[in-house]
């Protein structure tokens, strides 16, 4: 997927490119090597930054790829340095996707793309309905997100910060297999099984001995049952066809959109 978006994005060689919500930087080094691009991650999270930094020295990218600790809804960054800017799974957190994405567009150059995969509701989703609303808090209880975005208020939301739209695709509904495979419980893996009420319990009781041990943090098993709750709501989401993780948007500066003053 990493190729893909490097080739929508038309990356090549010299160009500087913003990685947004990099994480400790799986993409941004696969991005890097695909391209030959210079690729900037953009984190909030110290720790995360700090390992990113040593997976880049021991893959010898320290040179290309770098790192900024921001909020990427205040980017410390000029007005139009980069070449291209990309978000995998990231904006989602965002409070505002209005200000996260006219933040993006400030730091583009004019003319200049940026590629989305956004966490949304798709159409069939019906904020009347009592069970999609349900499935819907699951989803941002377990993964710690505020209000999840319709796919049409993620393509607003683009627009009013002043990108143009060039292209969107659900990018689930062509997947071969899937998506939400892994964490389905009807579906025998190790990790589904986990999932299951044999494998629940099991989890549970290792994890509240390991957290009475001393061998885990205090609230790892709160945190256990959140994601369980997550896994449950992704999956309950995708088999409805009311969530998609892999939203795609492919969208453009105006060549005539001035920094705002």
């Amino acid at each position: 997927h990493e190729h893909f978006l490097a080739l929508q994005l038309g990356l090549k060689k010299g160009m500087k490119v913003l990685d947004v919500g990099c994480g400790i930087g799986g993409p941004l080094r696969e991005i890097a090597r695909f391209s030959s691009a210079s690729v900037t991650g953009l984190n909030n999270n110290a720790y995360q930054i700090s390992r990113g930094k040593e997976l880049n020295f021991s893959v010898g990218l320290s040179e290309t790829c770098n790192f900024v600790k921001a909020d990427f809804m205040n980017m410390p960054i000029p007005d139009a340095t980069f070449d291209a800017a990309y978000a995998i799974e990231a904006t989602c957190h965002a409070p505002d996707a209005v200000g996260v994405y006219r933040e993006i567009c400030r730091v583009l150059k004019p003319g200049q793309l940026f590629a989305l995969d956004e966490w949304c509701m798709t159409d069939k989703y019906d904020p009347g309905n009592s069970r999609h609303r349900s499935i819907k808090a699951e989803i941002e209880l377990g993964n710690g997100l505020p209000d999840i975005r319709t796919t049409k208020q993620c393509i607003q939301a683009l627009k009013d910060a002043g990108f143009e739209v060039v292209s969107v695709k659900d990018l689930a509904e062509d997947s071969p297999l899937p998506w939400y495979l892994p964490l389905d419980s009807s579906q025998f893996s190790l990790n589904g099984f986990r999932l299951t009420r044999v494998g629940r319990f099991i989890t549970h009781m290792l994890v509240k001995t390991l957290e009475c041990l001393h061998v885990a943090p205090q609230g790892s098993l709160r945190v256990s049952s959140f994601l369980e709750t997550a896994a449950e709501g992704l999956v309950k989401g995708a088999k409805e066809g009311i969530f998609t993780p892999i939203f795609f948007v492919l969208a453009r500066k105006p060549l005539d959109k001035q920094p705002e003053i």
